[in-house]
């Protein structure tokens, strides 16, 4: 008997059609079932896990910090800004000290900065009314600033062993797939609860949202290497179940992205570089430091002042970047205009190279830096 055959017909049934929260596992009939489906997770995750720095501590400072950089990002693009991260703030007080742009500046290139500011505010309330230790419960972390249920959830269980599941596309992904029937957003939740494993909650989520990162892949599953075969309803009836995918929204639908063609200059003198920032008041990427740009070519351009051109892509839109490097700002006419909604009315400044480490600028600004060698 497998351990979705423990929960009643009519109950699997009814989940398909109402939103009333299943039954939990019946724990009489399948106790020993399940107890043998949440080893086989955890053998496998021991084994297979892939071997990343935020697995290797029960700091809540840096399983939190993970979470919010993991959040609409790749893993492979977090590594690096995760060390270097840490290394400016070591912990949470270091953080709350930071000024916002050193913040900015830390996270430059992972985008979505919203994150960072709210981490820095959430960093700050840690450090004025809870003494700069992080609170142990799933619902006393929702209390702060920035922390949903999943990341409560996940700092509360792997930082504190607290037996609170989590939930995200990938554990969602399993679950449909497991259960094998249509399930709403609670009644995920509520299964996801009644699977977990209270004696390693931290393990046990990190194992389920590693399954579904690397096996129960959205496209080609992996079911034969899958450790819950056994008991996987998708296995046994060899098809896929999911809940239906909502409509594709427009950061992943390719037909409906924008392009856009802009300039920027690169412009250096006596060690400097000249940047402009973008208005406080801007939707996207606010306060942020960027180079010169316009939607048009600059006036009197020479052949030889068209350096590189480089692909970017922000949200929705697909921009195509040329770079003219220049040792003079004189005769470009170059108007700003930000990417990309922000008026075309800031004021250059010169920054000193040697600070351009400690600059929150933007993603593109810190691609064409790197490749001029400058940073």
């Amino acid at each position: 008997m497998s351990i979705v055959s423990a929960i009643p017909v009519e109950t699997r049934l009814a989940a398909s059609r109402t939103t009333t929260a299943p039954s939990p596992v019946n724990s009489d009939v399948s106790a020993k079932r399940l107890s043998a489906f949440r080893r086989a997770l955890l053998r496998w995750y021991d084994k297979h896990r892939r071997a990343l720095p935020w697995r290797e501590t029960r700091d809540p400072y840096r399983i939190w910090l993970s979470e919010i950089m993991l959040q609409q990002t790749r893993v492979a693009a977090v590594l690096g800004h995760y060390r270097i991260f840490l290394q400016r703030f070591p912990n949470v007080q270091a953080l709350a000290a930071a000024s916002e742009d050193d913040v900015l500046a830390a996270w430059s290139g992972l985008g979505y900065y919203r994150r960072a500011r709210m981490l820095h505010q959430t960093a700050q309330q840690i450090t004025e009314k809870h003494g700069g230790c992080f609170p142990r419960s799933s619902e006393a972390l929702l209390i702060l600033p920035g922390i949903g249920r999943y990341t409560a959830a996940a700092v509360a269980s792997i930082a504190f062993a607290e037996p609170a599941a989590v939930v995200d596309g990938n554990v969602e992904r399993v679950l449909q797939r497991f259960v094998g029937i249509n399930l709403t957003t609670p009644q995920i939740w509520h299964h996801a609860q009644a699977l977990l494993a209270n004696s390693r909650p931290g393990d046990f989520n990190q194992a389920m949202m590693e399954l579904g990162a690397t096996v129960c892949a959205p496209r080609e599953p992996r079911c034969p290497i899958c450790p819950l075969r056994n008991w996987c309803a998708m296995q046994q009836s060899q098809q896929s179940m999911e809940r239906p995918a909502p409509p594709p929204g427009p950061a992943t639908n390719s037909s409906r992205q924008v392009k856009k063609e802009i300039w920027c200059v690169l412009n250096q003198r006596d060690g400097g570089i000249r940047l402009v920032q973008r208005p406080k008041t801007s939707s996207l990427m606010p306060g942020m430091w960027e180079l010169p740009q316009s939607f048009e070519p600059p006036r009197a351009l020479p052949a030889s002042g068209h350096w590189r051109t480089f692909r970017h892509s922000i949200t929705i839109t697909d921009y195509t970047v040329h770079v003219v490097r220049k040792t003079s700002l004189r005769n470009t006419s170059l108007r700003n205009a930000p990417l990309p909604d922000a008026p075309p009315a800031a004021k250059g400044k010169w920054i000193a190279i040697g600070r351009i480490p400690q600059t929150p600028i933007t993603g593109l600004t810190r691609k064409i830096l790197r490749a001029g060698g400058i940073i």
